[in-house]
């Protein structure tokens, strides 16, 4: 992954753009409002959204919480059989009243449910903490079988200390812990909330 170029998304471009980050190879954004709204429209064909049922309930209980940025990861499983392993990966905004980089980052970490473990961090951009949890999949994914997810969080606050962008990583592959882990730490290694492509050449991402 480290000698792999990068792709500029369109949104990293916008003049309303206040973040920037960037992903490895392997994760595909997804239209969350898209498929929300395709959740909601009458089927007359007979069911032909039925099979993304689980996907189409996702994406409303990401955009209900705030998410405003959404990837599917597909990665090859090279510590096992081979086989594909998935992972989301989702930006979020929390609005909050203003207080240090460094208080925000750590109350919102204090604020995690039954987390296995915190840690803080010194990003580029600043102060941040990680969180680290196992929780069980949302009944409303339609997933059958209670299913263990293992979701890492990243709280980034905003320069002007009154905003948090959460990034996060959830997966089913929970054996691979240490992997993600890395995985999203380098992601929050690259949060930028200035515009880093001035500098940049078209062959290093940066998105929104």
């Amino acid at each position: 992954m480290k000698d792999a170029s990068y792709a500029v998304d369109a949104s990293a471009r916008s003049e309303d753009a206040d973040i920037w980050f960037a992903l490895p190879p392997g994760f595909v954004a997804l239209p969350l409002r898209e498929l929300a709204a395709a959740g909601w429209q009458p089927d007359s064909t007979g069911g032909s959204f039925a099979g993304l049922g689980p996907a189409l309930r996702l994406a409303r209980l990401l955009l209900e919480a705030g998410t405003v940025h959404c990837c599917l990861g597909l990665h090859a499983d090279d510590e096992g059989r081979g086989g594909p392993l998935l992972a989301f990966f989702t930006l979020a905004w929390r609005r909050t009243g203003w207080a240090p980089r460094s208080v925000l980052a750590a109350r919102a970490a204090a604020g995690a449910e039954r987390p296995e473990d915190i840690a803080m961090l010194d990003l580029p951009c600043g102060p941040a903490s990680l969180v680290q949890t196992r929780l069980t999949a949302p009944l409303e994914l339609g997933l059958g079988e209670p299913c263990e997810l293992l979701q890492l969080t990243a709280y980034v606050p905003c320069p002007d200390g009154e905003r948090i962008a959460i990034v996060s990583l959830a997966t089913t592959a929970v054996a691979h812990v240490m992997h993600y882990r890395a995985l999203l730490l380098d992601i929050t290694r690259t949060v930028s909330f200035d515009n880093p492509l001035s500098a940049a050449s078209d062959d290093v991402s940066g998105e929104d």
